[in-house]
């Protein structure tokens, strides 16, 4: 019996990134501009959620993570548009045969408060992977680095989703 049958992977991607001593740096989450912010450090433009849901793809696909693909010693990647490397990884994900399912991604902060912001976060982020992103935002408590604001963190968990062949007893294609 040939056929195909359906390919479920999970990937969990994380980042983290201290706040950019540079005046002017804006702070760029899940591809939406925060006003009034300090960003983050970073050769790119340093948006955690969109890096760490770039990781999750990546490491449900097996295909190592960020640096690897985009190194921070290569210039050409340098001030690079985090969603246009996110773009990039889900054309790596359908050359492997997956797609996105869905994907849930943390933001740790204390500051700022992201509210007003995680809807456009979860739209422009879906709209770039093709499937429904849902963002979310919690806070430190004060506790460690990033309850001393020193930076901003994201925990991220897609599903990515594809059909594997498979062939039956005697099948010569195997």
């Amino acid at each position: 019996m040939t056929g195909e049958t359906p390919s479920l992977r999970v990937g969990q991607g994380f980042d983290i990134h201290r706040f950019s001593p540079l005046p002017g740096r804006p702070l760029v989450l899940g591809g939406v501009t925060i006003p009034g912010v300090a960003g983050l450090a970073g050769h790119s433009d340093a948006d955690v959620v969109t890096h760490a849901l770039a990781d999750a793809v990546l490491g449900a696909v097996g295909l190592g993570d960020l640096g690897r693909h985009f190194p921070d010693t290569d210039a050409a990647w340098a001030g690079a548009d985090s969603l246009d490397l996110l773009a990039r990884v889900a054309t790596l994900a359908e050359a492997q045969g997956m797609r996105v399912v869905n994907a849930d991604c943390t933001v740790v902060c204390e500051r700022p408060r992201l509210a007003e912001h995680i809807e456009e976060m979860g739209r422009r982020l879906g709209a770039v992977v093709g499937a429904p992103v849902n963002v979310k935002a919690t806070r430190a408590e004060g506790l460690g680095t990033l309850g001393r604001v020193e930076g901003i963190a994201c925990l991220t968990v897609v599903l990515l989703a594809g059909m594997a062949s498979s062939a039956g007893p005697g099948d010569e294609s195997r």
